[in-house]
């Protein structure tokens, strides 16, 4: 499950971080935008980044993940010069590779969601050069997309970049409710999507969307990408990839 689709499916884990958990805090505004037609602005999802050795780095994390095994994780992370990018500057300096990305990630907490985190991350199969950091790459990537027109929707939708996500694929269908038996109402172009907040106890395997047409429906978690996650990077080191850092806030401490 790419992490990005990771964020709203956590089962729904990860939609990480960022739209899976968008409905919800929706539901404590004391209001929420109209639904109403939206202007279409394309997206391209990233492109994966086919790269042998951090391919083979991802399937022993991967590994790693299954067992939830720190001991196997520690040589695969960066001991030393681990960044932890979040508000407030570099939360890793100083600190053990591993000793950063547990915390970042949560990985000692009871319910394992943290190691569930790790796993999807290292499911993504794209990456891009960080923006911040020379020589690390980081994913999930972001999308490609007009930057102005994205700006100009949310304006004119009255939203906040968490409420939007994009398709997995293009031809997603939308439901009439929250099950594959349900009627087919729509299907979702390469365009960015509007989460909409449930006030009803849903399946949480489904996400309620307003399509551009101002229609609504239900897709399923893992068919949307959220948009902002929280990104997990690496870097060479010795001539291998290894986990090098983290961008975003984190699991709550």
């Amino acid at each position: 499950m790419p992490r990005l689709r990771l964020v709203f499916a956590a089962a729904g884990l990860v939609l990480g971080a960022t739209l899976a958990v968008a409905p919800s805090q929706a539901q404590q505004k004391p209001s929420v935008a109209p639904a109403k037609p939206y202007k279409s602005v394309m997206v391209s999802p990233p492109a994966e980044m086919n790269d042998a050795g951090l391919n083979a780095l991802r399937d022993k994390v991967g590994e790693a993940v299954k067992t939830r095994d720190r001991a196997a994780l520690a040589p695969l992370t960066v001991a030393k010069g681990f960044f932890w990018e979040r508000e407030g500057g570099d939360a890793g300096k100083g600190r053990a590779g591993i000793d950063v990305l547990t915390a970042a990630l949560g990985l000692t907490s009871k319910d394992a969601v943290g190691w569930d985190i790790l796993g999807a991350f290292v499911d993504d199969p794209n990456a891009a050069p960080s923006q911040t950091r020379k020589d690390a790459v980081c994913a999930p990537a972001d999308p490609r997309y007009d930057a102005k027109a994205f700006d100009a929707l949310l304006k004119d939708t009255q939203t906040d970049v968490s409420e939007w996500g994009y398709p997995a694929s293009s031809g997603i269908e939308v439901h009439a409710a929250a099950q594959a038996s349900a009627p087919v109402v729509g299907k979702l172009g390469l365009t960015f999507v509007r989460v909409m907040p449930e006030e009803s106890a849903a399946n949480p395997a489904y996400l309620r969307v307003l399509m551009p047409n101002g229609k609504t429906g239900y897709v399923t978690v893992d068919s949307l990408v959220p948009f902002g996650n929280d990104q997990l990077c690496y870097v060479k080191q010795g001539g291998a990839w290894k986990i090098g850092g983290y961008i975003g806030a984190g699991e709550p401490q």
